[in-house]
């Protein structure tokens, strides 16, 4: 084992991608495949489990094809890519929310100035301040701009929501291609890799959970959010994660021990944030996505990133911790 992983280090990063690019869509057109077969199958009854299963498997060739054009298009065009991504997710954050005309000011702001800031500061590489500008500056400045819309109606909660919503949409998805950015030694021009080990080990988790909740009848966790989610089925996941990201350790800086832990620490950062969207969705009087939630306007973009932008700032400053980066 050890004699393969040295020989799959010592490939060339052509080389690289192109075992990669047919180990990857070798395996998601095999599992497509076997996941067509399957729905040609499914009872009524299990028509949502089947549901479940497309959403998962079409966010994992989402996720796929993103590190593919990360890696084409340079940390540039990736930047930009993840920014639009992120306006989008904020935007559906928005239609589920509760806000007035006095918030108007804040909401431009979040829009037009904290998350282009953000995805610049990433593009530069000012990762220090890119790590605090929006935890510290735009949080600050969010409420001060909203006190000037002269309306104190429910002012704490509208305010914290639009905080939140630009915590998760923009400081979480910004993360994801500040990873293209990281240098590390003997790993230079490398980051579209820890962009991709990412994405596979939070969709490996994810469908690992929902296989496991399907299969073996736990205790929920949190009945009042999700009848579904119990913390077996959430280590179980977050095991499958580990795992995969151990498989995968060739193609970032770590040892093999060390890609299964961080894989198994975002892999379940990722589906505690599925719980954490769930918890919102409920909040907010909305049970599906997509076309049935007509009324908010939501398309269901939230939903697939959101394990991302929980999982990405961990992974991400984890790296820079203890590679020091």
């Amino acid at each position: 084992m050890r004699e393969v992983g040295h020989w799959l280090q010592s490939l060339t990063i052509s080389q690289q991608i192109g075992l990669l690019f047919v180990l990857i869509f070798g395996v998601l057109s095999f599992v497509t495949a076997a996941a067509f077969m399957k729905s040609l199958q499914a009872t009524p009854e299990k028509q949502e489990a089947t549901d479940a299963m497309w959403w998962d498997l079409r966010a994992l060739w989402i996720g796929t094809v993103l590190f593919w054009i990360s890696w084409a298009t340079g940390a540039f065009v990736s930047t930009l890519l993840f920014a639009i991504v992120s306006f989008l997710a904020l935007r559906e954050f928005i239609t589920l929310t509760h806000t007035r005309r006095g918030d108007h000011r804040a909401l431009l702001m979040a829009f037009f100035f904290v998350l282009p800031v953000q995805y610049w500061l990433a593009g530069g590489r000012y990762f220090d301040l890119f790590s605090v500008f929006i935890p510290v500056y735009a949080f600050a400045a969010l409420p001060i701009l909203a006190v000037f819309g002269n309306d104190a109606t429910r002012f704490l909660e509208r305010t914290a929501k639009i905080q939140w919503g630009t915590m998760v949409c923009v400081y979480g998805m910004s993360h994801a291609p500040a990873l293209l950015l990281l240098e590390f030694p003997n790993y230079e021009d490398r980051g579209a890799f820890l962009v991709l080990y990412l994405v596979v080990v939070v969709v490996t988790a994810q469908i690992a959970q929902h296989a496991v909740k399907r299969r073996i009848r736990t205790l929920p966790a949190a009945r009042h959010i999700s009848r579904t989610f119990s913390w077996r089925a959430w280590a179980l996941g977050a095991l499958a994660a580990g795992l995969v990201g151990g498989m995968l350790f060739w193609i970032t800086p770590f040892k093999a021990p060390q890609a299964i832990f961080i894989g198994f620490v975002a892999g379940g950062c990722g589906t505690l944030g599925e719980l954490v969207m769930q918890a919102l969705k409920r909040d907010a009087g909305v049970r599906h996505w997509g076309g049935r939630a007509t009324v908010t306007g939501a398309v269901g973009l939230l939903d697939r990133v959101a394990p991302l932008c929980f999982a990405a700032p961990v992974f991400f400053h984890s790296l820079r911790w203890y590679f020091g980066a």
